[in-house]
C-alpha cells in the first residue's frame, strides 16, 4: 500500500498493491497496521457505508461536527466518481481549499479524509457503487454541509449543470462563508 499526502495536510491518496494474473486480481483493501504506519494517523474505523448512484449525481458537501466529526476512507467498488475533500478546519493553512481525485473500480485508489473536512462526490460513469469507512458513528444532530456549487470553493464537478442531479436537502445547504460566521 502506498500513501501519498495531498496538498491538504492529513488527506491522503491510498494506492493498494494489486496482484494480477490471467485469472484476475487480488489486493488488500485495508490493513490497519500498514494504514497507520503509512499515514501517521491512529484512526480506528467503526462504521462502513455504501451508496449506489447514477451518472450526474452530486452528493455533498457533507460533514459531521463536534464530538461526532468523522474521518473517512473512501473508494469506488463499481464505476467512477470525482471525489472532493474541502479543508474546513479554521486556522488551517489550507482552510477553504479542496482536493479532487478520480476514484474508480479500475484504478482502485482510495482517499483518506481526516476530521474537519467537508466531503462530496460526483458520479462520472453510468452508475457507481461508493464505499466508505468512518471513524465515528453517524449522528443526525451533527450534520453540516455546504452547497455543492459554492462560488468561493469553485469546484469543477466534471458534470454539466443541466445534467447534475442534486437532492433537495443538498441544494438547500448554506454557502461556505456562511458556515463560519
Amino acid at each position: 500500500m502506498k500513501a501519498t499526502e495531498t496538498d491538504l495536510k492529513g488527506c491522503f491518496i491510498i494506492e493498494p498493491q494489486l496482484f494480477k494474473d490471467d485469472r484476475g486480481y487480488f489486493f488488500e483493501s485495508f490493513n490497519e497496521a500498514r494504514f497507520h504506519e503509512r499515514t501517521g494517523t491512529q484512526t480506528r474505523f467503526v462504521q462502513d457505508n455504501q451508496s449506489f448512484s447514477t451518472y450526474g449525481v452530486i452528493r455533498g458537501l457533507h460533514a459531521q461536527t463536534g464530538a461526532s466529526a468523522q474521518a473517512k476512507l473512501v473508494r469506488v467498488l463499481h464505476g467512477e466518481v470525482l471525489d472532493v475533500a474541502v479543508d474546513a478546519r479554521p486556522g488551517s493553512p489550507t482552510f477553504g481549499q479542496h482536493v479532487a481525485v478520480n476514484l474508480s473500480a479500475a484504478n482502485q485508489l482510495q482517499l483518506f479524509i481526516p476530521r474537519g473536512f467537508l466531503h462530496g462526490f460526483s458520479v462520472l460513469s453510468e452508475t457507481a457503487v461508493f464505499f466508505y469507512k468512518c471513524d465515528n458513528y453517524y449522528n443526525k444532530a451533527s450534520e453540516a454541509g455546504v452547497v455543492y456549487n459554492d462560488p468561493t470553493l469553485n469546484i469543477n464537478w466534471q458534470i454539466h449543470a443541466d445534467q447534475a442531479s442534486i437532492s433537495p436537502k443538498d441544494a438547500e445547504l448554506p454557502f461556505f462563508n456562511d458556515m463560519f460566521k
